[in-house]
Order: structure tokens, then C-alpha cells, then sequence
């Protein structure tokens, strides 16, 4: 097993989940079988009960777990179908050794940060790096660890310790080191002082980094790569630009250019694969990623998307990985904005009739519930495609029963428990107590049936968390294909290609 960890510096949310797939996606190309763990060192067990305004997106795996969304871009970037043992939380950890000295494990020992917690940790990585995540039922070849947050931080001491010990006991061939950094312009000049301090950071941690990814806006300076090699003391060779790109999924075609994949070769003394079908078919998604990614726009179609947390885009990851929405607050279309801010209240409804399409997601608690009751009433008045997921579904059964069954008091037991007309109510087998983990989760089948196409979808489940770069999610390619108005083309063509 060879492993490949991607640290970062200076600050958060700089890209490592990103970069991190890109890796992967170029190691497959050559043939190898990949596999991949975020670290997050919260406290939380799972993502499940944390703020989408806050941390991001809560991805739901197929098998139910709930998890940090770089999960899905691993999914999306690799089609591979990962478990919750791939995202490690520090909540995790404790409470496995907490269980184990309940248990009596450790015999009667003081339980201590080390050995015992980082210990968990490493056999943690070692188990959950073997299993087969791609279909084919055999081993990776190369685990990519995504270490959350930034090196330095009090509460990623643990992990680093635990990573350290791993590399030592696996040698330098079989682990290597991607340190992600921001360089900053400040006044037109491109500061390499940060990326030096965290490089120097990692080092201490007893982690020598292998390439050192810049991300930046623009390209950097070629004085400013020579300054970064100087002073962090590697090969020009081994610092990659990572600029910002039109789209994200152009970033593994930026690192092909600078030759990542046979450094990290080099670095790993890595076999070439032993599966020449792994290798072809490698090739092949390469391929079929550039075509996709790398070709010519045919034109912009405009979705607009109605929802509470749009303030923070994370929140809604998966749903905006699949589309370049038009960003709009359900509260700006409620009627009091309308007396409060007759501006703002004017540009939202403007903006959403200038969509082709119209998304509303989900979300939480009653706050801008009314603003999607009124957009969801616009998209089936004037007949525009429209796609509930989840919340989005609820408010449209809301609505429809309003405005169509006369059920003028028709809400949900979440929002107006003492209401008459209950339209959604809370599963019966749900316990109310315990909200982690409560919902229905993991995937199952959902079948529609022939002839009941239509441009306006609503579903509870996301659907946009079995979307895939080179697979999209059926309805959300149904919504596209009606926004532009060629879905009964769509539709044709799908079926002819098989009923899946």
C-alpha cells in the first residue's frame, strides 16, 4: 500500500479536497487503483447535525453514513462509492477508544492521547486504505489522505502524530507529502512568506513535503517559484502552480501539465500496473474527462436557485457542482422584504423570472420557507421546469395543496405542529429525541414510471449525490434537458441507449 497525504497551510477551504481528487483521477488514468480518506479534526462524531451555514454541505454516502462533503468530490471525481469509515473525525476516534477502555482493552492501562488515541488513528488509515471502493473487488493500490484544516492547528496534533509514525514505519517509498499553501498578491507582488512558515510547520511535524501545490489567482512569477524552491528547500520541479481555472474540474488537466503524476511515481517508486484492463480503461475515462471538461461551451442556460444558507455555497456543494446556478435568498421573495428592502425584494423576483429553470434544496427550521412557497407556486403557474429536492419538495406539496385543494391552512408538522392540515408530517418511526442519524438515509430504488415525464420534479431524496463528472444523476439531467427545452429528445436518447 503507498500513501499519499495533502496537508495545508496558511489557511482553510484553500482546495485540498479539490487537488486531493485531481491526484486520484490522474493516478487512475495510469492504470492504478485509488482510494481516499478525509481527516476532520472536530470533535463532531459526523457531519450529520452540523450548520450548512457554517460547515458546508452534510454528504450522504449510499450506505447511509453522513459525511464531509470533500467526500462527494472524491465520488464525483473517482466514481468510486466510499463508506463512513473513510471520513475520520476526532469525535470518532474518541469514542472507539472510549468504547475499548469501557470494554476493558487496554487492560487496566492509563489511556492516554499516545499511544492509544493515535494508535486508533493509524489502524484506522491501514484498515480502511485496503478496501475495495471501485466495483472490481480488489485492493487499492494508493490511498490519498486529506488532512482537514491547517497544519499548526491544536486539534490536528494527534493526527499528525499518527501520520508521522505511519510513514516511518512504511518508509519514504511508500508515503509522500502534497502540502497545499495560498500565496497571496498583496499590491501587485506575490508573498512566499506564508507558504515558507507552513512548510517549515509541517517539518517540525516530522513530515517532509514532496510537492508544495501553490493555489493562487493567477500564475506565479517564475522568481517567485525559484524563491518558493529556495527557501523551502525543494526542486523547482517540485512546486505546482494551482491558479484558479474557469471550472474545477480542469484542475487535474493543470496538474498533468506540470508532470505531477511522475513525480509522485518517482517520489513512491511506484510498480506500473500489473492490470493492463485497468490501464485501458484508465485511459479511456482520461479521455472522456478532457473531451468533457476541455470542450467548447455551446451556450449558458440559466438556473435559478432558491434557498436559505445561499450566503455560503458549500452548503449546497453537490447541487452546484452539477450546475452554474443564479444564486437567489428565498426570503428576498417574501412580501415583507417587499416593505423592508423594496430594492432587493424587485431584483429577486427579476432574477428568478430570468431563469430557464428553477431549484429549490433543501434546508432546515422555517426561516425563508415562505419565499420557496411562492417560487414554487411561480414555477408551476407559469409552467417553468422546476426541481424540489427534499425541503424543495415539501414546499411545493404545501403550496399545491393551498393553492389546488383549497387546504388554506396546509403546512408541516415541522413548522406548524398545532395546523389542521398537516400535509408532511414527521415519519412515525423517527425518533424525535435523537436528530443524528434519524432520517432515511443510504440509497434505494426509485422507479418512474413510463409516461410520467415531466419538467417539474420534486423528490425527497438527493438525488444529486449519485451524480458523477461523467455520469450525471437522472433527474437533475432530466431538469437540464427541460430547461432547455429538448426533453422529450433527451428522453428518446436515454431509452435507446437502455432503460438504466
Amino acid at each position: 500500500m503507498h500513501y499519499i497525504l495533502v496537508a495545508g497551510g496558511v489557511i482553510s477551504g484553500v482546495g485540498k479536497g479539490i487537488i486531493a481528487s485531481s491526484t486520484g483521477l490522474l493516478l487512475q488514468s495510469m492504470g492504478y487503483r485509488v482510494s481516499c480518506i478525509k481527516i476532520d479534526p472536530y470533535l463532531n462524531v459526523d457531519a450529520g447535525l452540523m450548520a450548512p451555514a457554517e460547515h458546508g454541505e452534510c454528504f450522504v454516502l449510499s450506505s447511509g453514513s453522513e459525511v464531509d462533503l470533500d467526500l462527494g468530490n472524491y465520488e464525483r471525481y473517482l466514481s468510486v462509492s466510499l463508506s463512513g469509515d473513510n471520513n475520520i473525525t476526532l469525535g470518532k476516534v474518541h469514542k472507539k477508544v472510549h468504547d475499548r477502555e469501557r470494554k476493558g482493552d487496554y487492560l487496566g492501562k492509563t489511556v492516554q492521547i499516545v499511544p492509544h488515541l493515535t494508535d486508533c488513528i493509524q489502524e484506522w488509515i491501514e484498515r480502511v486504505a485496503k478496501v475495495p471502493v471501485d466495483g472490481s473487488g480488489e485492493e487499492p493500490d494508493i490511498c490519498i489522505i486529506e488532512l482537514g484544516g491547517t497544519v499548526g492547528d491544536m486539534e490536528s496534533a494527534p493526527f499528525l502524530y499518527a501520520l508521522t509514525k505511519l510513514r516511518h514505519e512504511v518508509g519514504s517509498k511508500h508515503f509522500s507529502t502534497i502540502m497545499v499553501s495560498y500565496v497571496p498578491t498583496i499590491h501587485g507582488d506575490q508573498k512566499t512568506k506564508p507558504t515558507q512558515h507552513c512548510v517549515k510547520a509541517i517539518r517540525s511535524e516530522g513530515l517532509i513535503p514532496d510537492v508544495i501545490a501553490c493555489r493562487c489567482e493567477q500564475p506565479l512569477e517564475k522568481n517567485t517559484i525559484t524563491k518558493i524552491s529556495v527557501h523551502c528547500q525543494v526542486d523547482v520541479e517540485q512546486v505546482v502552480v494551482v491558479r484558479d481555472m474557469p471550472t474545477i474540474y480542469q484542475v487535474p488537466h493543470l496538474l498533468h501539465e506540470q508532470g505531477l503524476v511522475p513525480l509522485l511515481l518517482s517520489k513512491l517508486d511506484l510498480p506500473s500496473p500489473q492490470n493492463s484492463l485497468a490501464a485501458t480503461k484508465g485511459a479511456e475515462k482520461w479521455e472522456s474527462w478532457m473531451n468533457l471538461t476541455l470542450a467548447k461551451n455551446q451556450g449558458d442556460l440559466k438556473i435559478a436557485l432558491v434557498g436559505k444558507y445561499v450566503r455560503n455555497l458549500d452548503a449546497y456543494m453537490s447541487v452546484v457542482k452539477a450546475l452554474k446556478l443564479l444564486l437567489i435568498s428565498a426570503e428576498d421573495l417574501e412580501p415583507q422584504t417587499e416593505s423592508q428592502d423594496p430594492d432587493r425584494y424587485r431584483i429577486a423576483w427579476d432574477s428568478l423570472a430570468s431563469a430557464s429553470g428553477l431549484i429549490v434544496p433543501g434546508g432546515f427550521g422555517k426561516r425563508g420557507v415562505l419565499g420557496m412557497m411562492l417560487a414554487s407556486r411561480w414555477a408551476r403557474e407559469q409552467n417553468r421546469p422546476y426541481l424540489g429536492i427534499c425541503l424543495g419538495f415539501q414546499v411545493a406539496v404545501m403550496q399545491f395543496a393551498r393553492d389546488v385543494l383549497s387546504l388554506k391552512d396546509a403546512d408541516s408538522e415541522e413548522f406548524c405542529p398545532e395546523s389542521k392540515d398537516q400535509v408532511i408530517i414527521h415519519m412515525p418511526e423517527v425518533d424525535r429525541e435523537n436528530m443524528g442519524g434519524s432520517m432515511r438515509l443510504g440509497l434505494h430504488d426509485t422507479i418512474f414510471q413510463p409516461g410520467s415525464e415531466s419538467s417539474i420534479i420534486r423528490t425527497q431524496y438527493h438525488a444529486e449525490y449519485q451524480s458523477r463528472v461523467l455520469s450525471g444523476s437522472p433527474p437533475y439531467l432530466g431538469f437540464i434537458a427541460a430547461s432547455a427545452g429538448c426533453l422529450d429528445q433527451a428522453i428518446k436518447e436515454a431509452m435507446a441507449n437502455g432503460p438504466e
